[in-house]
């Protein structure tokens, strides 16, 4: 075969996949691998990414796309190392999940500073995409705002006025916290005190004793994974509970369910961006995930990670390049569509918006079987479940 020959089979193999050249992109998982947010993120958001990969078929349009990952042990110092690393080093161009907003808020500004791209979807706090916000900067599942307006909003209308907090002493804690104390005084409803545990804790007993003895009508959790777990099984201990105090999981997953038992969580209401059994395409998906994960379904982290790489490589396809800015206008400017959130759309300032969920646990009577777990009790609009645009502070918003 000549020159020509070969430079004109070449173009046409090109041309049939879509793609005028190839794409090289390489996305670092970057989460908590072993410690308590483990089950809610870690392996499963890798999983995740690579299922998004595969139902977009990349390698068919001429995206390779390489997978890496690492644990960031839950420490800001750790995941700046990481992630400055990939970015310099190994050649990453997109950092994907990162609970832990300390963390979180790290990646980020490492992230801008970088001109690269951050797709998050395990951390929570609303300066992600309000005073801290970067234009490479996606934060994609849940915030604060969205849990505070779903859960705390709730409870208040339903007659629970009178909050005291067990906080995590972290940023995301902070944030939680001071997002639905302002809902809470907006419903009509009060903050009578709060108390800040250790990050990540293990004894909560003198905090909880501390909250049952303000006289709350209910114990607002803001915590997370393996702090929130314990947090409800040391308050059914003390008889909390039993005693005329609600408690609010203020960021409850499905892992954490799981790990409770229909026994003690049964009742909690919270709120959430996804639940395997919410429809047909959720179903399907999670089904698949579940065969990867040893029988687990996933949580709304997870489906975050699922959901931003799928519109991330849509932009990836769609510009022909993994530029920087390229690829965020893109993303911006188009609706994402996947089978785990249905449509949305990516913010000016970085914020994914699409509906939330307030679910409540089932009972053991009312469950049907193995993480049948939740009932829904409201559909969130996107328009009402996140902060307003105007109220972020973030500089990119003109």
């Amino acid at each position: 075969m000549n020159f020509k020959t070969t430079t004109l089979a070449g173009l046409a193999a090109m041309l049939m996949t879509g793609s005028a050249m190839a794409v090289d992109v390489k996305l670092g998982v970057l989460n908590d691998r072993s410690g308590i947010y483990a089950d809610l993120s870690g392996e499963g958001s890798v999983v995740a990414a690579r299922m998004a990969i595969e139902d977009f078929d990349a390698a068919s349009k001429g995206i390779n796309v390489e997978v890496i990952s690492a644990d960031h042990q839950n420490k800001p110092d750790v995941a700046s190392t990481i992630a400055r690393q990939w970015y310099d080093e190994e050649g990453v161009d997109a950092i994907v999940d990162v609970p832990t907003s300390s963390a979180a808020l790290a990646v980020s500004e490492i992230t801008r500073e970088k001109g690269k791209i951050f797709l998050n979807s395990g951390a929570a706090s609303t300066d992600l995409t309000g005073a801290q916000c970067a234009p490479g900067t996606a934060h994609w599942t849940y915030d604060t705002y969205a849990l505070a307006n779903g859960t705390g909003r709730a409870m208040v209308e339903s007659g629970y006025k009178n909050w005291y907090f067990l906080t995590a002493d972290y940023a995301f804690g902070h944030s939680l916290e001071a997002n639905t104390s302002k809902v809470v005084e907006e419903t009509g409803g009060s903050v009578v005190g709060s108390v800040r545990h250790p990050f990540p804790g293990t004894d909560f007993s003198s905090f909880l004793l501390q909250a049952q003895a303000s006289g709350a009508d209910v114990i607002g959790l803001a915590n997370a994974g393996g702090d929130t777990v314990n947090s409800i099984k040391q308050a059914a201990e003390f008889g909390i509970t039993q005693a005329g105090q609600a408690l609010a999981g203020l960021l409850i997953f499905i892992t954490d369910v799981h790990a409770l038992g229909l026994e003690t969580a049964q009742g909690l209401v919270l709120t959430e961006a996804f639940y395997w059994d919410l429809n047909d395409d959720t179903r399907e998906w999670s089904a698949r995930f579940s065969e990867e994960m040893g029988g687990s379904k996933p949580t709304m982290v997870h489906a975050g990670v699922y959901s931003a790489v799928t519109h991330y490589l849509k932009g990836v396809e769609a510009t022909d390049s993994k530029e920087t800015e390229a690829v965020m206008d893109w993303m911006k400017s188009n609706p994402s569509q996947d089978q785990v959130f249905g449509e949305g759309s990516l913010r000016e300032d970085g914020r994914h918006l699409h509906d939330m969920y307030l679910f409540q646990v089932k009972s053991p009577a009312e469950s049907e079987g193995d993480w049948d777990y939740y009932k829904l009790l409201s559909t969130i609009p996107a328009d009402v479940a996140f902060m307003p645009l105007e109220d972020g502070g973030c500089a990119l918003v003109e």
